[in-house]
């Protein structure tokens, strides 16, 4: 069966191929590849699941758990209930408003490689970009949610509450960080699906790459939402 062009430049063999794939082949071609692409990434986001939960775990258990004190020889309670900054709450709603820009984004994508499916020749690398700001707003907008969580940080750092201060404030850096790092992963590929498009790659390809990629913010932002419920609820 023939199969879908790749490279990212149009030259006559590229033509004639493409021009060989009818609509409807073009069309279920670059259903499957959605449909494989969406599969690994939940198998992807299982493993996530997977970490998040166990410090979900940990969390709400080490509440309750004594430690010993070394100098008298005694259980104490040294967990300390923290004080939440109030700017979570405005990085929350930044990162909620991204996934809306995001999707727009995704929705364009997927507009773009099912119409190009539907004309001849299909999936031949064009120069779309109307998707591009919505990309990049995405980005920018995932990276003023970070600049946020530092400054939470700092904020928290001057009230004394550091990583080792105590387990409470060990958990939040280590559940705030965590998603941080994933986020990050985010705009990464926010990123190389901006230049993806710069570079003339196949429609169906960035189609593939947006689709995934706003699946993943998704995720991320609801995942941030259980992590601040969890850090304002359970303590």
């Amino acid at each position: 069966m023939a199969s879908l062009p790749t490279t990212a430049s149009v030259d006559s063999a590229g033509m004639l191929l493409a021009a060989n794939l009818g609509p409807d082949q073009s069309a279920s071609g670059f259903a499957l590849r959605l449909r494989r692409a969406r599969l690994g990434l939940i198998v992807a986001l299982i493993a996530v699941v997977m970490i998040f939960v166990s410090y979900s775990s940990a969390y709400i258990v080490r509440q309750g758990l004594p430690s010993l004190d070394p100098s008298t020889g005694t259980l104490v309670h040294d967990w300390l209930p923290l004080q939440l900054p109030s700017f979570l709450l405005v990085n929350t709603l930044v990162l909620l408003f991204s996934t809306l820009t995001m999707e727009l984004a995704r929705r364009e994508a997927l507009r773009e490689a099912t119409a190009t499916g539907k004309s001849a020749p299909p999936l031949v690398s064009g120069f779309h970009t109307e998707g591009m700001p919505w990309l990049l707003l995405t980005a920018g907008l995932g990276l003023t949610f970070l600049a946020g969580q530092w400054l939470v940080w700092r904020e928290l750092a001057a009230r004394g509450f550091y990583l080792s201060t105590s387990p409470s404030s060990s958990f939040f850096y280590l559940l705030t960080g965590a998603h941080g790092v994933h986020l990050l992963g985010g705009i990464l590929a926010l990123l190389s699906a901006s230049a993806a498009s710069l570079l003339r790659q196949p429609v169906d390809s960035r189609g593939v790459m947006v689709d995934v990629t706003a699946w993943y913010w998704h995720f991320m932002t609801f995942l941030w939402v259980y992590i601040f419920c969890l850090l304002e609820f359970a303590r």
